[in-house]
């Protein structure tokens, strides 16, 4: 299942979150509930156990519903969810400490470590933006933020996803048309902090960042253009964003 905002369970889980915020985690535990019987395939599952686990009152529950989500992780397996497996194996590690199984501990805070690495993500890769650009031109970091006034940002962003570049085209600054390109990074590469476990566990976006240039190797055409209110409500939420951009 490739991530979208506007799949019904993934928008049950974004009330949920926004719940938490107003501190109403009553109103947002019911929220992430729903969203798991309303689950339909195991990306879903995943996504709303880890929800639902952080509103758990005792902590043999709340180690019930991690290791329920990263079952289901598991299952998946692929670059969706290979970036949460730290993290929910730390947090699972963290629960058997505090129920005194040192053995279980011990065993998945070393998960946590084996798992933390580079990503795995083979692509293929885009970039969107409204530049007008070449097979063989080179996207490199040092422009301007389209996303905070007066910032150089230290890296070139992409995505796997090709609605995740085209989202970032249609939010892009400038004139011009909306442009999704192919791209290959011409040296390492990492996951998006920015995104990373952020709000979602893992990395559902596929989303990363380099220091090195990007080469355009093709072009996408045929990709669909998010709806004018999409396209109103993420700019209404970029408007209203007072956290820090990780550069």
């Amino acid at each position: 299942m490739e991530f979208s905002p506007f799949n019904n369970v993934v928008k049950r889980c974004l009330q949920g979150m926004d719940m938490e915020e107003k501190g109403k985690p009553e109103e947002a535990s019911r929220l992430f509930l729903q969203g798991w019987n309303e689950a339909t395939n195991d990306f879903e599952k995943f996504l709303t156990a880890y929800y639902v686990a952080r509103h758990q009152k005792t902590v043999s529950d709340k180690l019930k519903w991690l290791e329920t989500a990263l079952e289901y992780a598991l299952k998946i397996n692929d670059d969706t969810v290979k970036s949460a497996f730290p993290s929910l194996y730390l947090n699972i590690a963290k629960c058997y400490e505090d129920l005194c199984d040192t053995e279980k501990s011990k065993e998945n805070a070393e998960l946590a470590i084996l798992f933390k690495d580079n990503p795995s993500d083979k692509g293929p890769f885009y970039h969107g933006t409204k530049a007008d650009l070449q097979v063989g031109d080179l996207l490199t970091a040092g422009g301007n933020s389209n996303y905070k006034s007066g910032l150089k940002m230290n890296h070139i962003y992409f995505t796997a996803l090709v609605r995740g570049a085209g989202l970032a085209a249609a939010l892009a600054k400038g004139d011009g048309p909306e442009r999704v390109y192919i791209v290959e990074p011409t040296g390492n590469y990492e996951n998006d902090p920015n995104v990373t476990d952020k709000k979602f566990p893992g990395n559902p976006t596929r989303s990363y960042r380099s220091q090195a240039p990007l080469k355009i190797v093709g072009e996408v055409t045929d990709w669909v253009r998010p709806a004018p209110e999409e396209l109103q409500k993420f700019r209404e939420k970029l408007a209203n964003n007072k956290g820090e951009i990780i550069n």
